[in-house]
């Protein structure tokens, strides 16, 4: 793979966030070739990429996905990387998680692979996480929530559990497979090139194409997505005094974490998970004068954003679907701790043009979970341990 070197960094603090690399080249060659590379281009052979893959673990939260999407998922998923379905599809009336587990084992027949699957309310992982002190992702009657948020939180435990370095999260309502063998890829990539242990690497898809009556249109953004990378980037300028734009994926569903970092921030359920994991980092790491939170000899975490270079088409869940990401990604902005005003009122006004608040109202406030760092892990993985043969498909 070939891709741009790093043009441009904001500094907030501990949080060294890149600007967009593109990827110029899917594959580069076989790592005997040693032509010399253009000034700002970085060659990554393949066998860098499957070595920091097969330490790499594809966590696929889905939930009610057709079976051919998910399919699509999990047949794009590179070899060397294990794959993790946390799913929170129907049991009833149809048992939609059951076709998920026919499907997967199909797949693991023909491919002689092994994968995990699990339910996001599976009554042994809520045992386990109840025995360990980790309620913030049960309900009151000791279940796994609903919520995307809650489900990573499992594979992240499940991650570590299996002594794994690298976590990388990848939505099953892709159509395309060769997208998701590109995530994967530039994940490998970005842990490459990344100067930090504790290192995220987020995806900016190059276009997001939609269907009009003349064909398709190649659209560079999603609806939420820009307003939220607004909202963030408005957060950031007040912050540091100096305008920018360089968060360009506030919502990234696709992105990947070093283990040690992913376990050591918290999370916010339902869809304020993305660009919260952002603002836990402004929060713990970003030398915010307000807040205190300078760490003297901390090394730094890094945010690296890569664009693909296939577009990305995933299944239309609707105008509501849309209205629920955007009042989420927005209330963690609002209610988060470095938000100052003027990006607060940049967020009301949004909300109030978008028909999503009255006025004086303000978005809802999301609901935190704690880094997962704080479990007895030794509680969970013993229960998890006994019973791991019950999820693995191979």
């Amino acid at each position: 793979m070939r891709i741009e070197g790093f043009r441009y960094t904001e500094r907030l603090g501990a949080v060294l966030l890149r600007d967009v690399q593109k990827i110029i080249e899917l594959d580069s060659g076989m790592d005997s070739d040693q032509e010399e590379e253009a000034r700002g281009v970085y060659k990554i052979n393949e066998s860098i990429i499957h070595d920091i893959q097969k330490e790499m673990v594809i966590v696929i939260p889905t939930k009610n996905e057709k079976l051919k999407l998910f399919e699509n998922c999990i047949s794009g998923v590179p070899n060397a990387c294990l794959k993790i379905i946390i799913s929170n599809s129907d049991i009833t009336p149809l048992n939609r998680f059951e076709l998920e587990k026919e499907t997967l084992q199909q797949f693991c027949d023909f491919t002689r692979r092994r994968a995990i699957i699990i339910h996001q309310k599976d009554p042994i992982i809520s045992r386990a996480l109840q025995e360990a002190g980790y309620t913030d992702i049960l309900d009151e009657e000791g279940i796994v929530r609903d919520g995307k948020a809650e489900g990573m939180v499992i594979g992240i435990l499940l991650t570590k559990f299996l002594g794994k370095k690298y976590i990388g999260f990848i939505d099953a309502d892709n159509y395309f497979p060769g997208t998701v063998l590109e995530y994967a890829r530039a994940y490998a990539a970005g842990f490459y090139l990344s100067k930090y242990e504790q290192c995220m690497v987020r995806i900016l898809w190059r276009y997001k194409p939609k269907i009009h009556e003349q064909g398709l249109y190649f659209k560079r953004w999603g609806r939420v997505s820009e307003i939220t990378n607004r909202c963030l980037n408005s957060l950031i300028s007040f912050v540091s005094g100096f305008e920018t734009d360089v968060i360009k994926t506030g919502n990234a569903g696709e992105h990947a974490m070093a283990i040690s970092l992913a376990e050591s921030i918290p999370y916010a359920s339902g869809y304020a998970i993305e660009p919260q994991e952002l603002l836990s980092l402004f929060e713990e790491y970003g030398d915010i004068p307000h807040l205190g939170n300078h760490r003297d000899g901390f090394k730094g975490i890094e945010i690296l954003q890569i664009e693909t270079r296939n577009p990305h088409l995933h299944e239309n869940k609707g105008q509501e679907h849309i209205n629920q990401m955007l009042l989420a990604s927005l209330g963690a902005i609002y209610h988060s701790d470095v938000c100052c005003e003027e990006t607060k009122n940049l967020i009301l006004e949004e909300l109030n043009r978008q028909g999503l608040l009255r006025l004086g109202e303000e978005p809802p406030r999301p609901k935190l979970i704690k880094a997962p760092k704080e479990i007895d892990f030794e509680a969970f993985a013993n229960i998890v341990g006994e019973n791991l043969d019950k999820y693995i498909v191979q």
